[in-house]
């Protein structure tokens, strides 16, 4: 009985406990998932129906983080509004910016619309420039090198595991961002407005251009009389679709969509946001879908 009983000590104290995560949005839950599979227990602190950028910093959110040992977001300011106080009143040095534990999308990405001055007038403009940076596929594969490395720098025993679903990932999502590629040729050149200040990088990557915002000054809702001045200006230079995100309010693109005889698209803007967006994977499916049926929508 001693035995059996030094026996099980011996094997509770070769058990690894999985890493705790704290990701503030559903895109780096995901990343996180495949890059450190069953090695790491994610908490995901928005929804993907959910402006990241106003959340309120709960008390349960606050829980989270003190015990979290890798804090995994934008980054970029986006989290300005909520993040400070979660860190702060979790006490958990760990996680602290400059922290081992703290980790930065948007440090590891060239950043698109770096503003040349910051004036609150402008609205929301970030100072190291638009967050919105996981609309292009190809922004994960240099994050996914930095997330993998952060995991093996926390957990140094499992450091061929996360190399080699690192090394699963980069093949795996290279050959996903040719099929996406070829998929959206088409798109090259399409003539788009855009609700909100979100779509930057997902216009970078395939080539949409955007003629357009509703939203006066990024954060502001449109008044009647700018979308009417938008309608105008359309008659002029039209317009094949209009852009939002799946959390957006969709009437200020259904107003324009009606009047200008366009498609309004919503899209998933991170994982879940669509029934269509699951994954990773399929949040690029469903946008490039999403895309590519309103510009055959008759």
């Amino acid at each position: 009985m001693k035995n059996f009983l030094l026996l099980l000590l011996l094997l509770s104290g070769n058990v690894h406990a999985a890493l705790n995560v704290f990701a503030c949005e559903p895109e780096w839950a995901a990343l996180t998932q495949l890059l450190a599979g069953n090695q790491a227990s994610i908490y995901t602190a928005t929804g993907p129906l959910q402006d990241p950028h106003q959340v309120q910093a709960r008390p349960s959110l606050i829980a989270r983080a003190r015990t979290a040992q890798l804090l995994v977001c934008t980054g970029a300011e986006l989290e300005i509004g909520w993040l400070p106080v979660v860190l702060r009143e979790s006490g958990n040095s760990a996680i602290q910016p400059g922290g081992s534990g703290n980790f930065s999308a948007a440090s590891y990405v060239n950043m698109l619309e770096v503003p040349t001055r910051l004036d609150r007038a402008d609205g929301d403009v970030h100072a190291a420039g638009n967050p919105h940076i996981q609309t292009d596929p190809r922004n994960f594969l240099p994050i996914a090198d930095a997330l993998s490395k952060r995991l093996s720098q926390l957990d140094p025993s499992h450091s061929a595991y996360y190399q080699q679903l690192l090394a699963t990932f980069n093949q795996q999502w290279r050959a996903a961002i040719v099929k996406w590629e070829k998929q959206a040729a088409i798109l090259q050149g399409i003539p788009i407005i855009a609700q909100h200040k979100g779509f930057p990088y997902l216009n970078h990557w395939l080539g949409l251009k955007q003629i357009a915002e509703l939203e006066p000054k990024p954060g502001m809702e449109p008044s009647a009389a700018h979308l009417a001045k938008i309608q105008s200006e359309l008659q002029l230079h039209p317009a094949k679709m209009v852009l939002r995100a799946a959390y957006q309010d969709g009437r200020p693109s259904e107003w324009i969509a009606e009047r200008a005889h366009i498609p309004a698209v919503a899209l998933p803007f991170t994982v879940g946001g669509t029934a269509q967006s699951g994954d990773l994977y399929a949040l690029f499916d469903d946008t490039v879908a999403r895309l590519l049926a309103a510009l055959n929508a008759k």
